[in-house]
């Protein structure tokens, strides 16, 4: 392994997204993360709602290939007016 690179591919990996709740959030994250991690689904997201029940953050668990695919997600996250923030 190199020692300059910080993930060996394909890892298990999670990609949380913030947003606000009630506004299609989870449908829009399946979209922009399953462009690009076809098999994504339901399953693999967890959520958790803010204490004064505005926010929602949803965690998607996917197997990443590589550090593009990654890097592409997170591009179309952060380029997404929706998305508050993206971790």
């Amino acid at each position: 392994m190199d020692d300059t690179k910080l993930l060996e591919f394909p890892c298990r990996f999670p990609i949380k997204a913030f947003g606000e709740k009630g506004t299609g959030f989870e449908e829009l994250l399946l979209g922009l993360v399953g462009k690009h991690v076809p098999e994504l689904g339901r399953d693999d997201l967890t959520r958790n709602v803010s204490r004064n029940g505005r926010y929602v953050s949803i965690t998607a668990h996917i197997t990443a290939q590589s550090q593009q695919q990654l890097d592409a997600i997170y591009q179309d996250l952060s380029d997404h007016d929706a998305v508050l923030m993206a971790l």
